[in-house]
């Protein structure tokens, strides 16, 4: 991702800074998505694997990068707790 893209993106619901996610929590939540397990904030299973993914300063939600493209809606975000 673009590091100006990046400086400038914010959390849609409270505004910190986010940083991308690491390859290996990546891994895993693909691996839930194959599993058919994964769900997001909305409690809609997860279809597609993640290219990426945006993380919030408090470490507790994902915003899913999908065909290249941050998706920064609260609803579609993935709450990062079962992944820890």
């Amino acid at each position: 991702m673009d590091a100006k893209l990046l400086d400038i993106l914010r959390c849609p619901q409270n505004r910190t800074r986010l940083h991308l996610a690491e390859p290996e929590l990546l891994a895993r939540i693909n691996r839930s998505i194959e599993a058919n397990t994964a769900v997001n904030l909305a409690g809609e299973r997860l279809r597609k694997r993640l290219d990426g993914g945006l993380i919030r300063e408090a470490g507790d939600l994902l915003y899913p990068v999908i065909d290249h493209i941050p998706v920064m809606l609260p609803d579609e975000a993935i709450d990062l707790a079962p992944y820890q």
